[in-house]
Formats: C-alpha cells, sequence, structure tokens
C-alpha cells in the first residue's frame, strides 16, 4: 500500500554533512507525521526528529541545532539535513511515517528499510 524508500546515507568525516531523503509511494490519502529514528550497534532505538503535517517538528537534545527536518508534501517526501556530524551520530537511519491509505483510510504505520550513516576520519 505505502513503501517508504531512504536514500543519501554514507560515510563522512566528522564535522561534514549529509542529507537524507525519504519518499514515500502508493495509494495515499494523507500523511500525519513523518519522523526519522536511528539506532547505533548495542545501543537502543533513538527518536532523532519528527514534523507533522503543518510543518511543527520536534528534535532530540542530541542533535538540536545540528539537524533540521523538513518535508514537502506535494511529494510525500520528508528530509533530514544533518550538519557538524560526530562519531556517535553513526547508525542506521530509519524513516517512519503515518499515513492513511486511501485503501483503508485510516493511519497506518510504515517503515523504510534504513540507511547507514557513518561518521569517521
Amino acid at each position: 500500500q505505502v513503501q517508504l524508500v531512504e536514500s543519501g546515507g554514507g560515510l563522512v568525516q566528522p564535522g561534514g554533512s549529509l542529507r537524507l531523503s525519504c519518499a514515500a509511494s502508493g495509494s495515499i490519502f494523507t500523511i500525519n507525521a513523518m519522523k526519522w529514528y536511528r539506532q547505533a550497534p548495542g545501543k537502543q532505538v533513538e527518536l532523532v526528529a519528527s514534523v507533522i503535517r503543518d510543518g511543527n517538528t520536534n528534535y532530540a537534545d542530541s542533535v538540536k541545532g545540528r539537524f533540521t527536518i523538513s518535508r514537502d508534501n506535494a511529494k510525500n517526501t520528508v528530509y533530514l539535513q544533518m550538519n557538524s556530524l560526530k562519531p556517535e551520530d553513526t547508525a542506521v537511519y530509519h524513516c517512519y511515517a503515518e499515513a492513511i491509505p486511501r485503501a483503508l483510510m485510516t493511519a497506518q504505520a510504515y517503515w523504510g528499510q534504513g540507511t547507514q550513516v557513518t561518521v569517521s576520519s
């Protein structure tokens, strides 16, 4: 019904930047919240940032001032601009969307496959 495809991960040096993208496709009525989570090896899943349809955003304290989440409602896409990256930002980043597929017309949770971000010199 709804698929999320992430892109933009990779290897970057400390202090560098990356931009993640997550595009939702399928027969979508609307998307409420879009979020980025991350999971580092041996650590719990962390909610990094979220944005709701009207553009209101929230961030984890660990990324405030460095990461910016945004969305393009016309493209059903969410972005995560990551600046001043640190080694501790290394993780698999997963996109999440609370979307209403036209086939169901009720909110459902969807996840992307994840994209690796490695911050290392």
